[in-house]
């Protein structure tokens, strides 16, 4: 039996309750979390000290794996926000470490490098984001670019110099936490340390500082791991821990091979690079033989990602694909925000065969798709090897994971999102296309299920779904 505790990014879905339904695959792993209501949102902070009574309070575990967002700063939304001084943070921080080094566990830690988003909406940011947002990464974005490029700073601001002034000090806040995690690492606190980029570009302050992070990292010795992506950080690193000592090696296969060195939309390495990446975070080696134990199928674009949600562009399966005989798993990134309609109807005209797909993700932009499906897979495929596998839990998963990224994200958000009445309304007004959806499920996994649906955060961006047998 493996004992994992996690503190989760925040309350989403996707952070939390995915997380406990991969662990519900496989009888030989027991995942213990903090009570929901104690995580922050997108408007509330973590209770931190109450995250840290249960830590305290836990039974023995294997491993901890931990946001650092959510300790420092209460989550991955208040990062950006809480007005706390460094000191503040750090005493908290300190609290947290005499914990951690009573523990003698595996701490698997992932802390985030403060993203610049290039638009002007303040959902996830502070207030002044609208109007200036897009000002804002113009200046970061040419700042890195004339240092990295040793050209004349030209850049011109037109961004108030009070609003500048409270976004470089909250950056290098931030910046100088992140610093101190390094410290934690080369103090053996810490067994992994991952910093992740996220909504992140070629140049930019994030840019620069994750630079300067891995440098320093390098000229002390220390394995810090710089990642693009966020969300799927921790399946990545639960998959590290459920894969410890098992030697696990994933053949990743590419719908369009000639296409795997594109970049996706909201990242800044090549599809090929981040599959490498997220397979070498989970502590899988890359397998070229033919018959590979298992395949991962990633299913990329061949010029260009589309977006669902934006409507920049909608691709789909172009040519006929074949599924292995061997068990595999799917990474659908052929489009961000979303399933590839095609490959999901031809996936689901069939039964499911267990044992043979292992695990299916479209959420979000590609470094979430591969992470959560690779998390998914290994312990669906680990979980079958030694008999500990509990179908039920692995069907209920698949019908959430296609309900959610198929469903709704592919085809109903759409319509949510661009609803003239308020999200929840939008959402009781479409329940009914999910019917069509669930129906289809319900033969393709042999299963019969009633749906409930929500939106946690009361925006269209994420969904709850619950299932009831």
């Amino acid at each position: 039996m493996k004992n994992i505790a996690l503190i989760p990014i925040d309350n989403r879905p996707i952070c939390y309750t995915l997380p406990e339904q991969i662990s519900a695959i496989n009888n030989d792993l027991k995942l213990y979390l903090p009570p929901r209501e104690f995580l922050g949102g997108l408007y509330d902070t973590a209770n931190v000290s109450g995250i840290l009574d249960w830590l305290k309070a836990l039974p023995a575990v294997d491993y901890v794996i931990v946001s650092l967002d959510t300790v420092a700063y209460g989550g991955l939304v208040p990062s950006r926000r809480i007005p706390d001084s460094y000191d503040t943070i750090k005493s908290r921080l300190e609290e947290f470490k005499k914990v951690l080094k009573s523990a003698g566990k595996k701490v698997f830690a992932f802390s985030s490098i403060m993203r610049i988003s290039n638009n002007n909406i303040n959902e996830e940011e502070k207030e002044y984001w609208n109007p200036w947002g897009k000002r804002i990464f113009e200046y970061s974005y040419h700042q890195h670019k004339s240092r990295a490029l040793r050209q004349m700073n030209c850049v011109i601001n037109t961004v108030p110099a009070d609003i500048l002034d409270d976004y470089i000090n909250t950056r290098k806040r931030n910046f100088e936490i992140n610093k101190l995690y390094l410290d934690w690492l080369q103090e053996g606190i810490l067994d992994t340390l991952v910093y992740s980029k996220d909504d992140t570009g070629e140049y930019g302050l994030n840019v620069e500082e994750a630079q300067t992070l891995e440098s320093e990292a390098k000229a002390r010795n220390l394995n810090a791991i710089i990642k693009t992506g966020a969300d799927e950080i921790p399946l990545a690193l639960m998959a590290r821990a459920i894969s410890d000592n098992e030697h696990v090696k994933i053949k990743p296969v590419f719908v369009f091979e000639g296409s795997k060195g594109k970049i996706s939309k909201y990242e800044d390495i090549s599809v090929e690079n981040c599959v490498k990446s997220q397979l070498s975070l989970a502590g899988v080696k890359i397998n070229t033989c033919k018959n590979a134990e298992i395949t991962m199928v990633i299913n990329n674009f061949e010029y260009e990602q589309g977006d669902l949600v934006l409507g920049d562009i909608v691709n789909s399966l172009s040519e006929k694909i074949e599924f292995p005989k061997t068990p595999y798993f799917i990474a659908d990134i052929n489009n961000a925000n979303g399933s590839d309609n095609e490959l999901v109807n031809i996936l689901t005209d069939k039964k499911i065969e267990i044992g043979t797909i292992l695990g299916y993700s479209a959420f979000n932009t590609s470094a979430n798709t591969i992470g959560s499906s690779l998390c998914i897979a290994l312990n669906t495929a680990l979980a079958l090897k030694h008999g500990t596998f509990n179908e039920n839990a692995f069907k209920k998963l698949m019908a959430i994971r296609f309900l959610d990224d198929w469903a709704y994200q592919a085809n109903i958000r759409k319509s949510v999102r661009e609803s003239n009445t308020d999200f929840k309304e939008a959402l009781n007004t479409n329940l009914e296309s999910f019917v069509r959806f669930e129906n289809k499920l319900k033969s393709f996994l042999d299963m019969d299920f009633k749906a409930k649906y929500s939106l946690p955060w009361k925006r269209s961006f994420e969904i709850e779904i619950f299932l009831e047998n």
